[in-house]
C-alpha cells in the first residue's frame, strides 16, 4: 500500500504544478481543453493509459 500512496502524491505534487507556478497560463490551457474534442480527449486519455502502464511495468 506504501508505494501506491506513494505515487499518489508524487502525481499530486507534479499536478499541482501548473497552476502553483502559472496559474494565467494554466486557467488558458484549460480553457482550450474544455473545447476539445470528446473523442481527441478520449485518444489523449488511452496514451497516457497506456504510457502510465508501460512505465510502471518497467520500474515495478
Amino acid at each position: 500500500m506504501q508505494p501506491i500512496m506513494l505515487a499518489l502524491g508524487l502525481v499530486l505534487i507534479i499536478e499541482g504544478l501548473g497552476p502553483l507556478l502559472f496559474p494565467q497560463a494554466w486557467r488558458r490551457w484549460l480553457s482550450q481543453l474544455a473545447s476539445t474534442e470528446p473523442a481527441l480527449l478520449r485518444r489523449i486519455g488511452g496514451a497516457l493509459v497506456v504510457a502510465g502502464g508501460t512505465i510502471f511495468y518497467f520500474f515495478r
